[in-house]
């Protein structure tokens, strides 16, 4: 995979115009990756409650435990991509990983449930944090075109995100869940298949980091040793997602000593750049709390959509879940040229929010959708179904907020972190969306009846008293992010 580079950094980094061809490649790439990870993000916890015969409680847990592990194996992922393989061989080993989960699930989901999972977490931990490493590289520091480039690709990615969605649930209402599994691993061969044909052309990105620096036998071994690693880590991880209770005991381990790894490996650079890392944790931070609101739609608007939602939206039918799975891409797709557009106006104009603004106004916006979801309850009628035109003006509303943060924090990591670290701080902010996933099944579970035979009406009070608080508190933390941005920017010196 490392032959046959046909341009250098400086030539692709050089490029002319607003994006570098490069991007496209990585845009399919992910595209397809996405579709997959969306397509099963919007199958686990109703397939959970519907075929595993688990309780709503529950399957919250499991759904948050499930995605806190795969994004803290995108903290493990970053961390070998740097020290070993390079990002090119952990996307390539992840991608087949995620493709064998995905057709283990495919070929007998109540049986092989955790297996198929325990492989996607660990496929997803080396393939994600990688390829959005390397959109970075094909900047130069300073690049003011880097923004623009992160938000292309984050539309790619909520391209994947809306098929995935909304074709994977449709697949398994209409046919059958083996069929729907089937279809995010052959979204998945799709993407890896275009990262391999179009690996030449990304000239030197990627390359392992022992390049030129140790014998071809010797990295090879330390390649081999990293596959059949995390081949073996599979036992623990079915463990761990099997027995949500194992869980807990993971979280409350392994993001202190990530931090402690940070701060350890931080003494290595100057003052300014220990800054600026200081600041990239600030956003990390901040980030958790963020995605344990927000990912609410995997879990507990899941099974809200799922039960107590009528079907028409605009006055067309449509399965509240295919909404639920699919809207927030559709508006990120159609808004985010437009959010670009809006900063790079407000720059010309000297007026553009700093990026911790920024951040505060993303929890402002999903403040508001979740009093939206709360204020669905109004009308409801007595069966306990509500409108699905609310619960959309929600998702739009929910998704200017995201908007406002995700994108920008993809490139924040690889500014704000100095090189050698660019790969293990993505992998942080990936970490940070585990915690938040984390709290977030803890959060839905928590709004879930104590009785699972309770009625749609009382299904219906009970999670929306649960989005009445998080609405509260996401405008408690925007404020405080507006409050201390002064104090951060100064942390972030010449980054913008």
């Amino acid at each position: 995979m490392e032959q046959n580079q046909t341009a250098s950094l400086a030539d692709i980094q050089n490029f002319k115009g607003k994006y570098p061809k490069q991007l496209w490649y990585l845009f399919f790439s992910e595209m397809w990756e996405r579709f997959a990870f969306y397509g099963m993000r919007g199958m686990l916890t109703i397939f959970m409650v519907e075929q595993l015969m688990l309780s709503e409680r529950d399957a919250n847990l499991k759904y948050g435990g499930i995605q806190a592990f795969i994004y803290t194996m995108t903290f493990i992922g970053g961390l070998f991509a740097d020290k070993i393989l390079g990002f090119r061989k952990s996307v390539f080993w992840g991608g087949l990983l995620m493709i064998i989960g995905s057709f283990t699930l495919a070929f007998s989901p109540k049986d092989l449930y955790y297996i198929g999972i325990s492989f996607t977490i660990v496929g997803t931990g080396f393939f994600k944090p990688n390829i959005s490493t390397m959109v970075g590289s094909l900047y130069k520091d300073g690049d003011p075109r880097r923004d623009a480039g992160f938000g292309l690709f984050y539309s790619g990615i909520n391209v994947g995100a809306f098929l995935g969605g909304w074709l994977c649930i449709k697949t398994a209402n209409n046919y059958s869940w083996n069929a729907a599994f089937s279809l995010a691993g052959i979204g998945m061969i799709i993407g890896l298949g275009i990262f391999i044909f179009t690996r030449k052309m990304i000239g030197p990105i990627g390359l392992s980091p022992l390049e030129d620096k140790m014998p071809k036998s010797k990295i090879r071994m330390n390649d081999i040793m990293v596959y059949a690693g995390s081949l073996l880590v599979m036992p623990l991880i079915y463990l761990l997602v099997k027995n949500s209770e194992y869980t807990d005991y993971f979280m409350y381990t392994v993001g202190p000593l990530a931090l402690i790894y940070i701060l350890w490996e931080m003494r290595r650079f100057n003052k300014i750049e220990r800054d600026k890392l200081f600041a990239a944790l600030v956003f990390i931070i901040f980030s958790i709390f963020f995605w344990a609101f927000f990912e609410q739609a995997g879990g507990s608007l899941s099974l809200f959509a799922r039960y107590n939602l009528n079907d028409t939206v605009l006055g067309m039918h449509i399965d509240p879940n295919e909404v639920n799975n699919s809207s927030n891409s559709i508006f990120v797709i159609i808004l985010s040229p437009l959010a670009g557009l809006l900063w790079l106006w407000m720059a010309k104009k000297k007026a553009e929010p700093n990026n911790l603004i920024k951040f505060g106004l993303a929890f402002l916006f999903v403040g508001i959708s979740f009093y939206l979801y709360y204020y669905n309850r109004f009308f409801a009628d007595a069966a306990g179904k509500t409108s699905l035109n609310m619960f959309t003006l929600a998702y739009l509303i929910s998704t200017i907020g995201e908007l406002c943060l995700s994108p920008i924090g993809l490139s924040l990591m690889t500014t704000l972190a100095p090189k050698p670290l660019h790969g293990m701080m993505m992998g942080m902010w990936f970490l940070a969306s585990a915690y938040g996933q984390y709290a977030a099944g803890i959060l839905g579970a928590n709004m879930t009846t104590a009785n699972d035979n309770a009625s749609l009406t009382e299904k219906l009070i009970s999670y929306t008293d649960g989005y009445k608080q998080l609405a509260i508190y996401a405008v408690i933390a925007g404020v405080v992010l507006i409050v201390i941005s002064p104090l951060v920017r100064k942390l972030m010196h010449d980054v913008k």
